[in-house]
């Protein structure tokens, strides 16, 4: 077994077609591909070979703010990147360190698959929140019942309040999918990923790709005739991402509305996931979605 190193764009691409074939929407080339674009970071894909060619791939790009390496495409906010569901692929038998100790400098790999982190026995970075219909018959009733009475009929209170005032959704209206991306700036200021013009282009790219590939969602509550909140998504091969969304803060309540639409609609149209993403939300955690954690490797400064 050997490693090497290659920065070549087009070896890059095939190497990794190679090893993600067909994986969910985030490990797709295509999309990887957009991110670098506005990204403009220096590649690195360490790969393990035998005599019968590629067996394993480290998809590196340099992250000159961290003076390390992280997970292609290193798409950062703050520091971190973006981009869930990062796996390393290696032969059975084989150790991480292979890969790792062909490459110098820091490495800050981040939302690793579990298949990965536990394999390796890496630490935990985030946890990411998913939904799955299935577990529930497709039945929201069903689901509605993981709550208990008093929480439940707080809830209701919220969302009674805000259909007093004539609430709306309306899905698949491309022309809204920028105003996730304006309410979430409105809202969290430089706090926003969006106030990143790299990132913002790119996700206004990402939303274009999946809308010529059929696979965009956009759902937009409108309460009294104003825009409330805005949720982006993929939904591909049946699992739905929520991608990216945004809230007026006129209306508080509006992000359980919209979340409990999402998990609705996943039941009535018979999805077998919904991915919510890493993210610490409150809502998230008294929702009863299933938690799954995905991994980290960080090293600093050595070989």
């Amino acid at each position: 077994m050997r490693v090497r190193v290659t920065r070549d764009p087009e070896e890059c691409r095939a190497l990794w077609e190679r090893f993600f074939p067909a994986r969910g929407a985030t490990g797709l080339w295509e999309l990887r591909e957009i991110f670098q674009r506005h990204f403009n970071r220096p590649i690195l894909f360490a790969v393990a070979e035998s005599e019968d060619g590629p067996v394993g791939l480290l998809p590196l790009s340099w992250l000159e703010e961290k003076g390390g390496w992280g997970f292609f495409p290193g798409e950062t906010w703050s520091g971190k990147t973006w981009l869930e569901q990062n796996s390393i692929p290696l032969p059975e038998g084989e150790e991480l360190s292979l890969l790792t100790g062909a490459v110098e400098g820091s490495l800050y790999l981040r939302y690793l698959t579990p298949g990965t982190g536990e394999r390796f026995g890496l630490p935990v970075d985030e946890i990411g929140y998913l939904f799955h219909p299935p577990a529930y018959g497709y039945d929201y009733g069903e689901y509605l019942k993981e709550f208990s009475g008093k929480t439940l009929k707080k809830i209701r209170r919220e969302i009674e309040a805000l259909e007093a005032k004539s609430v709306v959704i309306r899905r698949g209206v491309y022309e809204d999918a920028p105003l996730a991306l304006d309410l979430n700036e409105e809202r969290f200021g430089e706090l926003s990923y969006f106030s990143d013009k790299r990132f913002r282009g790119a996700f206004l790219d990402m939303f274009g790709f999946f809308r010529e590939k059929g696979w965009l969602t956009v759902t937009t509550v409108l309460i009294g005739g104003q825009v409330a909140a805005v949720d982006v998504g993929c939904l591909r091969e049946g699992v739905h991402l929520v991608l990216a969304g945004g809230t007026s803060g006129d209306f508080p309540g509006v992000a359980k509305l919209i979340n409990l639409h999402h998990i609705e609609t996943a039941c009535t149209e018979r999805y077998e996931e919904v991915d919510f993403l890493c993210g610490d939300f409150t809502w998230k955690k008294i929702f009863h979605l299933t938690p799954r954690p995905l991994y980290l490797v960080e090293r600093k400064g050595e070989k």
